[in-house]
């Protein structure tokens, strides 16, 4: 599946003026439908158009679908399929994917028209943002009882080791990435996409699917800045620790303080800033 186009450009750098062939990352979109069982038999319902960057579209489908509190467990799952036609030039590129759940599943499709409170511009209060999502998250306590920890010296060397894994971003320059990683330091799961949040639902949906949350016992780190969002996705997952490149909103701290999950920020030129939780961070080699 392609994540790329090439592009001819024109290309200045200083006095040196030429025209040459560029990489620049897909972004395409992904409608994505839930299968189930309704009043007369099997139905479908379109949930969510996302932009995304092709590719682990299962993991994303799933992975929102979690953080969004409509799935509960990967035994809800019959079948992730993709529902759609090939897209013209590119016959491995569908844009639509299905979600089969059992016929037991109960899905609360009201949850979906009240999720906007998860986005940063809405408008609603940090207070109702914070109130929402202690009625969402089923492992609550489990955040604040962690004993994950991590020394600052293995933190620092996680933005690197995440640079050397994001494949796409080393040709484009244009995605964000997520990694999970150990309290060792090692990076064991990496997902790219145009979108911050798809990266992180990518990331999630792999663990959802493999039976892995909450993941307890390890941290994510992100590559741009920490919005509500995303901290959001990590407060549902069970991961105690979110580590960023970029700045956390005002929100964003709220809520990791709320659930207890260590929130680190400006992860780069051998420095970070720790707004909560900073009991999980040993200065111990």
């Amino acid at each position: 599946m392609q994540r790329t186009r090439q592009f001819n450009i024109r290309r200045i750098h200083d006095i040196d003026d030429k025209v040459v062939d560029d990489l620049v990352a897909i972004e395409e979109p992904l409608e994505i439908r839930i299968g189930f069982r309704g009043a007369d038999g099997r139905d479908e319902k379109s949930v969510s158009i996302t932009m995304r960057t092709p590719g682990n579209d299962e993991e994303l489908a799933v992975g929102f679908l979690f953080t969004e509190g409509l799935l509960g467990s990967a035994a809800e799952v019959v079948e992730v399929w993709h529902r759609s036609p090939p897209v013209p030039g590119d016959a491995d590129l569908r844009n639509v994917i299905r979600v089969d759940l059992v016929d037991e599943a109960s899905i609360d499709f009201a949850r979906l028209e009240r999720h906007f409170y998860t986005t940063s511009s809405c408008g609603v209060c940090g207070k109702a943002s914070l109130e929402a999502l202690n009625t969402q998250s089923r492992y609550s306590d489990v955040l604040l009882q962690s004993d994950f920890s991590i020394a600052t010296a293995d933190i620092l060397k996680l933005t690197q080791k995440l640079m050397s894994d994001q494949k796409v971003f080393g040709q484009t320059g244009g995605l964000h990435a997520s990694g999970l990683f150990d309290a060792s330091g090692n990076i064991h799961i990496v997902r790219e996409d145009v979108g911050r949040h798809n990266a992180m639902d990518k990331l999630i949906g792999r663990l959802f699917l493999d039976g892995g949350l909450p993941a307890t016992d390890h941290g994510i780190l992100v590559s741009g800045r920490t919005s509500f969002e995303l901290v959001q996705k990590v407060a549902m997952a069970g991961v105690p620790m979110l580590a960023a490149v970029g700045a956390p909103s005002s929100l964003a701290i709220d809520v990791a303080r709320e659930f207890g999950i260590t929130l680190i920020g400006f992860l780069r030129d051998g420095r970070f800033n720790v707004y909560s939780a900073d009991h999980r961070i040993s200065t111990q080699e």
